[in-house]
């Protein structure tokens, strides 16, 4: 029979994975929000650390990039194609080993056209269907994201003319 010491220590890890897990959820969703609102980024993107690491890497079908800085200018260049963006992410499947972790997550993106861009006005929402792998380290000051990179399953409505040939 374990004792009530060896009892606890098993409920304290079971809690910490729990706790981890809670986190990597709420800073994958932070990353997402992060895309629609910029809310986590001053002009220079220099709130962005508190979601990558500074040497984080990112693979997108308009873009790869690296580090926090690079990140936040694709982000800009690739916000400034639509009025707006809209990201859902959903079943986070997340592996712990210690202080790393990996994340498979399912994203849908709905982006809007700029007003006028279509001679009978905007035209139809452009929507990606996909997921994202990801990696996160255990940091000083909590979870990061070291790898994001996207992989589109599908996609319907307008492209941006620029758009065209990328490969999703």
């Amino acid at each position: 029979m374990p004792s009530i010491h060896d009892e606890l220590a098993d409920l304290s890890a079971q809690v910490r994975v729990l706790r981890d897990r809670a986190e990597l959820r709420d800073l994958f969703d932070r990353y997402v929000g992060a895309l629609d609102t910029g809310i986590h980024a001053g002009p220079d993107g220099a709130a962005f650390d508190e979601l990558f690491t500074e040497d984080a890497v990112f693979a997108f079908p308009v873009g790869t990039c690296t580090g926090v800085e690079g990140f936040a200018v694709l982000r800009r260049e690739a916000g400034a194609r639509w009025s707006r963006t809209h990201h859902i992410s959903a079943n986070h499947d997340i592996r712990l080993d210690g202080d790393r972790a990996t994340l498979r997550v399912q994203q849908l993106t709905r982006h809007l056209h700029g007003p006028g861009d279509g001679p009978d006005g905007p035209p139809a929402p452009f929507e990606v269907g996909g997921y994202c792998r990801a990696r996160a380290v255990r940091t000083g000051a909590g979870w990061r994201l070291s790898h994001v990179a996207f992989h589109v399953v599908w996609d319907a409505g307008d492209r941006l003319p620029e758009l065209t040939g990328v490969q999703w």
